[in-house]
């Protein structure tokens, strides 16, 4: 269930999302509080799960992970059993950014990492299609990122 967040706590998370190492009292000064107050309102949206965590986004390129692609997988079945196989599969793959399960064409789009193409081809032949549940696999490759955001867009 959504956490009923006023303009000051949006204010907030939007700094936040942006610059997760600022300062409290910078917070305080942008949003308009007194660091105190300010702080405690951070706290609450920690302990709320609203902020999830604070992490560092990293250049692909520059540590070795320069291929984006997306891969849409079929399942052999639809079972609840093979879903579950699958994401506990997937799970263990650190070149799996993100797995979405969907409706339409496919059953899920992952979104992988790797140095180059062949790297990932390796991954594909060596890890993705060994996965018992898949069926099969169509793989995209953008060949230009227009916009890459980290920000929810919050009003």
């Amino acid at each position: 269930m959504p956490v009923i967040l006023d303009a000051i706590d949006r204010h907030i998370l939007r700094v936040l999302q942006r610059d997760g190492r600022i300062s409290n009292v910078e917070l305080a000064r942008e949003v308009g509080l007194s660091p105190s107050p300010c702080l405690r309102r951070v706290r609450l949206l920690e302990e709320a799960g609203v902020i999830d965590r604070y992490v560092a986004v990293l250049d692909p390129a520059k540590v070795g992970a320069g291929l984006t692609v997306f891969a849409r997988v079929w399942f052999k079945t639809q079972d609840a059993e093979v879903t579950l196989r699958f994401a506990e599969a997937v799970r263990r793959f650190p070149e799996v950014m993100e797995c979405y399960l969907t409706t339409g064409e496919c059953d899920a789009v992952l979104r992988i990492v790797t140095a180059d193409l062949h790297s990932y081809w390796r991954f594909q032949a060596d890890h993705l299609t060994r996965i018992p549940s898949v069926l099969s696999v169509k793989t995209d490759v953008p060949m230009e990122t227009l916009k890459r955001s980290y920000e929810l867009p919050l009003r």
